[in-house]
């Protein structure tokens, strides 16, 4: 079997044409990520468990994370590949060669120049961002943090690889870059740290980093990719400018973005030691489903969104969408309910080692329980927010962050002091689900047509399906404790793959009976994109063309 997945036309680096094609190949390699991205924080949770040593290392990734979300990220999801898509699809790949040079070289700029300006003053910015911190642990932040800066050049030079690679739908080494960054920081955690102590910590996420960068090289030099510098013409590219106007309110709503995380770490700082990192573990465990389905989706079906929008193919572009609004609930709904139920196994499983103690697995399993009932909200804002950016709107996301970082504010100065970091999660998710609501609205404002009925009654079916599975897996928790002690972390795993499965086989069993389409869109990729079976042989009825 899997010399057939290798073998297949999804993994030979050729073009991949379908959405769900191309969300199988992200997903696959994010499967890899996210599970590495588990055992790294595993292996920051055993060695040094939720306390300063954790929350300096995650405050520290604040400010080079603002710089790279608001130069790199806005730069890239809402401007460079629209405008790069486009001129690919209308076959002027010089002027897409020249706008991706262009683009790399006032990005770097900007971003080496910002990120020198700031470690200058990181002491005073180090302040605002953790004023709850004492002058030991402000002083690692600032340490780390000039060590981090490093990692927004490298991400920003990966980032428009990864742009150019997403616009040929070149899909697989994009896919691998995730895993390489993980890689990097697993080695600063386990080799850096013990010849410079925890500011190899930092140093791991600079190589991570430069991982991030080299793996896709090759892969977009293949396509055409040759850099050539100059910077009066990176400026007075026509292209270059329309991204850096369409990036302008993007940035802006990644700063909003990026202030929801700001407030996460300014309030943290003031609780007890070990709450930045307790939010941030949940965060990192919750957020694994939202990568593999919500992101990948997104991702993958970004570049045809932008096409249709660009030959005004409204119906069809409400087609595509409402198919992968579907997929992506499919997939992230059951997983938020799994997640709830055995959110006590899972933490135990990913983080109960070495010095992280039951103390510190109570405060995350709290916080991961909150967090994944907003779980569908974060997933789908990513597709809503690029189906924004493919129609070229990208100050609807910004209006609406906004707003929804205004009620996160308020919720977190009202919930704080009496639930602690259980308030940031609150305020986290209700923030989230209205994020999502308020994108959709003005979505079916804007396009005129999402199709509303399908979207809603195949909600609604995976939505009964995945309760169905949620009460077969408490089940089989109660039931299960009658012989399992949980006392080691073979029999924690024992409860969640037996107890996960039943939930699963109860799903799955839902979906049949309840007709839902999406779940023979799934059966038929599985077959036919993987096994290589003949797609007339399972072809469904009620499926829409793949």
């Amino acid at each position: 079997m899997i010399q057939k997945i290798i073998k297949s036309k999804l993994f030979d680096g050729s073009p991949v044409e379908s959405v769900a094609g191309a969300a199988l190949v992200i997903s696959l390699a994010g499967i890899l990520s996210r599970l590495l991205g588990l055992v790294r924080d595993r292996i920051l949770a055993s060695q040094f468990g939720a306390g300063d040593v954790l929350d300096v290392y995650y405050a520290a990734f604040r400010v080079p994370d603002l710089v790279y979300n608001l130069l790199v990220v806005g730069a890239l999801s809402a401007a460079f590949i629209p405008v790069f898509t486009r001129l690919i699809v209308n076959k002027k790949e010089n002027e897409a060669r020249k706008l991706s040079s262009g683009v790399i070289t006032l990005m770097v700029l900007a971003v080496a120049s910002i990120s020198a300006l700031l470690a200058v003053f990181s002491p005073w910015v180090v302040k605002l961002v953790t004023p709850g911190f004492t002058p030991e642990k402000m002083s690692d932040v600032v340490y780390f943090t000039r060590i981090m800066f490093l990692s927004p050049i490298f991400l920003g030079i990966s980032a428009v690889f990864g742009g150019m690679l997403v616009s040929y739908k070149r899909f697989l080494v994009y896919s691998l870059a995730p895993i390489t960054y993980n890689i990097g920081i697993i080695i600063g955690a386990l080799f850096f740290v013990r010849f410079i102590g925890p500011a190899g910590l930092a140093w791991g996420v600079v190589l991570g980093a430069m991982l991030h960068m080299l793996i896709q090289y090759p892969a977009a030099k293949k396509i055409g990719f040759k850099y050539s510098f100059s910077l009066m013409k990176s400026v007075c590219d026509k292209n270059v400018r329309k991204v850096i106007v369409l990036m302008i309110p993007r940035s802006l709503g990644m700063a909003v973005n990026q202030i929801n995380l700001l407030v996460i770490t300014v309030f943290a700082s003031t609780l007890a030691a070990g709450s930045l990192a307790v939010f941030n573990f949940a965060n990192n465990i919750q957020s694994v489903p939202m990568g593999l389905f919500g992101i990948s989706f997104a991702v993958a079906v970004f570049p045809h969104l932008s096409s249709l929008a660009g030959e005004e193919s409204r119906k069809e572009f409400a087609r595509v969408f409402s198919r992968t609004f579907r997929r992506i609930t499919f997939f992230v709904v059951p997983m938020s309910v799994a997640i709830f139920v055995l959110r006590a196994e899972i933490v135990r499983a990913v983080l109960g080692a070495g010095q992280f103690d039951w103390e510190d697995t109570v405060r995350t399993l709290q916080v991961l329980g909150i967090l994944s009932l907003s779980l569908f909200a974060q997933s789908l804002i990513p597709l809503l927010a690029r189906s924004f950016y493919a129609i070229h709107d990208t100050k609807i996301p910004f209006y609406i962050a906004l707003v929804s970082e205004a009620v996160n504010i308020i919720l977190v100065v009202l919930l704080i002091g009496k639930y602690q970091v259980m308030g940031l999660a609150i305020a986290f998710s209700v923030s989230s689900v209205l994020n999502m609501f308020l994108l959709v609205l003005i979505l079916r404002k804007r396009v005129g047509y999402l199709d509303d009925k399908n979207i809603s009654i195949s909600f609604i079916k995976i939505g009964l399906a995945s309760l169905l599975a949620g009460g077969v897996i408490q089940f089989g928790r109660y039931y299960l404790s009658n012989f399992i002690s949980l006392d080691t972390l073979a029999e924690v795993l024992l409860q969640i793959v037996i107890s996960g499965g039943m939930g699963a086989a109860t799903f799955l069993l839902g979906c049949y009976y309840f007709g839902i389409e999406e779940f023979h869109d799934f059966k038929k990729s599985i077959l036919v994109k993987i096994f290589g079976m003949p797609a007339d042989i399972i072809k469904d009825p009620n499926s829409m063309e793949q």
